[in-house]
């Protein structure tokens, strides 16, 4: 079992996101206000905390939200998991592993103001399967893979 680190979003799509401390997942669309959220199979964006420690530690002035990630989590390796792996979310949200990494935009914003983005290596996203608020400090469980 994880914890929610950070809850982040933005109004643009491809650049940094803010923490907004809550926020409510929407089943079949993603993080209410977010630029990324709707329908599809990229509704909502998570990367560990330890992904973003390592960056740090290469001397990267980086922290949550700042590789465009809707929900910071710690203590799950997210990079493990598979496609069609299930999470439980905050109280009583559910999503579904359905991409690991992804091509990053040539250059993205947090390329250029970085120099890297792990998202394309460490990053996954899930569809929304049941909704439900979610906050930092909430859990975030693998229920099955």
């Amino acid at each position: 079992m994880g914890v929610i680190r950070a809850v982040n979003i933005s109004k643009e799509k491809g650049t940094r996101k803010k923490n907004i401390v809550s926020g409510l997942l929407v089943a079949g669309h993603g993080l209410e206000g977010d630029a990324h959220a709707g329908p599809g199979n990229r509704q909502v964006s998570l990367l560990a905390w330890e992904s973003i420690q390592r960056a740090r530690s290469r001397g990267l002035d980086v922290g949550p939200g700042d590789f465009a990630e809707n929900l910071t989590t710690e203590g799950i390796d997210l990079a493990s998991l598979r496609v069609g792996t299930k999470l439980a979310i905050g109280p009583q949200a559910v999503g579904e592993v359905t991409q690991i990494g992804k091509a990053c935009h040539a250059p993205c914003e947090i390329r250029r103001l970085t120099g890297d983005c792990v998202m394309p290596r460490e990053g996954i996203f899930i569809r929304v399967l049941v909704g439900g608020p979610v906050k930092v400090g909430d859990r975030i469980e693998v229920l099955e893979s």
